[in-house]
């Protein structure tokens, strides 16, 4: 069965290793949460808002480890009073039926889902 797990984080800057260390944090954090296995794992999307422009997140998942699947970065479209310096992730991955699915919100990007807290 296919699963899609959403999460977000805020940085605080827009630089390589802000956008590096923001990234793995969430990855690492939705793997671990959500007991997905990296082999298991079939596509990420990773979208940032237009204010960062120092790397692409999907670097840094293929740094951690990520090599098999496709991975594609696309810019958020812009809304007025939105949330900056805010990338999301859309990963979707194999696992049996039945599974519950934890999205996970780190930082500002909380206030995305205030359902979830």
């Amino acid at each position: 069965m296919n699963y899609s797990v959403r999460g977000a984080i805020s940085l605080e800057k827009n630089s390589a290793f802000e956008i590096e260390q923001a990234t793995c944090k969430l990855l690492r954090e939705i793997i671990a949460q959500n007991d997905i296995k990296i082999s298991d794992i079939t596509q990420i999307i990773f979208s940032a808002t237009k204010d960062i422009t120092k790397a692409y997140p999907a670097e840094f998942a293929r740094k951690m480890g990520i090599t098999h699947t496709s991975l594609l970065c696309v810019q958020e479209m812009f809304v007025e009073e939105s949330l900056p310096l805010c990338i999301r992730i859309l990963l979707n991955f194999n696992a049996e039926l039945g599974k519950k699915i934890s999205h996970i919100y780190l930082g500002r990007a909380k206030k995305l889902r205030p359902d979830l807290f």
